[in-house]
């Protein structure tokens, strides 16, 4: 859980120093204290909540930590606060998942789950454009950073209703699968929800790395 907790303090610490207003980045910063901790905090204890009540902690923290380094005041708080609800449920299913069907192996997979899509949070922030965004759909993460980043520099819960609602299908598809995981129908199902919410992300949304406005 490391990586979930100074990572984004390490990040908001530095950027706070530069020109550039730290609301701009909130997204990806927020949602990879979301993902670093909800995840393997759930496979580690096994336990679907510990995930959700660790990963709110821990962004509420590092809210906390961006408005008193000079942070604009949230124009959607509400907003703000569902999508980060939201996020924590699907990264904690996950997590859930792993230690359902790993054991005690299963954060090994939730640290490799969140190494790979939050250094690819980092690489959208630092290079914007390099990955098409086909691909960038296809990633919860990215779903969670584009929610979140939409809250707070965008126009709110509205304009994120696709990633939203891809979020929620997830969580829920993926605790379903947690729940009768020795069948074969859930994996299946679990692909063609993913697959299903990515295309929804894609063609509904649009741009895979929102701007300020």
């Amino acid at each position: 859980m490391l990586a979930g907790v100074a990572i984004p303090v390490l990040v908001l610490l530095v950027l706070s120093q530069k020109s550039s207003p730290l609301a701009v980045v909130s997204g990806p910063i927020l949602t990879l204290g979301l993902m670093g901790v909800g995840i393997i905090a759930a496979a580690t204890a096994g336990r679907f909540w510990v995930g959700v009540v660790l990963a709110l902690l821990n962004a509420a923290c590092l809210m906390v930590l961006a408005l008193s380094l000079g942070m604009q005041a949230l124009s959607h708080p509400f907003s703000t606060a569902l999508a980060m609800v939201i996020a924590s449920l699907s990264f904690a299913a996950r997590g859930a998942l792993f230690a359902k069907t790993m054991s005690d192996r299963g954060w090994w997979m939730a640290l490799f789950v969140v190494a790979g899509e939050g250094s690819v949070l980092l690489i959208v922030y630092a290079f914007p454009g390099v990955l098409p965004d086909w691909f960038l759909a296809l990633l919860p993460a990215q779903w969670a950073s584009i929610a979140i980043q939409t809250a707070i520099t965008g126009t709110g819960t509205l304009a994120a209703i696709p990633v939203l609602i891809a979020l929620a299908g997830t969580a829920s598809t993926t605790l379903l699968a947690a729940r009768v995981w020795l069948r074969r129908w859930p994996y299946l199902l679990m692909f063609t929800v993913w697959l299903g919410l990515s295309a929804l992300v894609y063609f509904w949304y649009g741009p895979m790395t929102p701007s300020a406005t």
